[in-house]
């Protein structure tokens, strides 16, 4: 199995429900293909670089999922003719991935992302100053 990662914007405008909807429905077409869905990402509403279809603001969604070839071509399929879509990219990031370990090495990263944020913000807390200037004191050492 190969491991791809894509990620699309959809329409702003889209209510909650129709938001999940589509959100279903992809998932969905992953399951039916046989595909299994690793990581799905929701990075929310952002600005976009340049408007697409005379919107300046898109709400981003990351897969990441293991299949085979066919479909990468029946999702892009699916997102070209979804009006909800405005835009999609996929890559593939392994031509030989096992699905389980890559969920243990997202969870291993995600606990040890966590764990470093607790501690700057825990030895942020035990200084006199707040954790902005804990912060600006991080970047100006790792400047030097």
């Amino acid at each position: 199995m190969r491991r791809y990662e894509t990620i699309f914007i959809s329409d702003p405008d889209l209510s909650e429900d129709d938001r999940k909807q589509l959100f279903e429905k992809t998932k969905d077409l992953i399951k039916n293909h046989k595909g299994v869905l690793v990581l799905f990402d929701d990075w929310g509403l952002k600005k976009l670089a340049y408007e697409i279809k005379k919107k300046g603001r898109g709400y981003y969604v990351r897969l990441d999922y293991c299949s085979e070839g066919i479909l990468v071509a029946e999702l892009e399929r699916s997102f070209r003719i979804d009006d909800r879509v405005m835009k999609f990219m996929t890559i593939v990031l392994d031509n030989d991935a096992d699905p389980e370990k890559v969920k243990e090495e997202i969870a291993k990263e995600a606990e040890t992302k966590a764990a470093a944020k607790a501690a700057r913000v825990e030895s942020a807390g035990n200084d006199s100053g707040d954790i902005e200037s804990a912060e600006t004191e991080t970047e100006f050492l790792t400047e030097e």
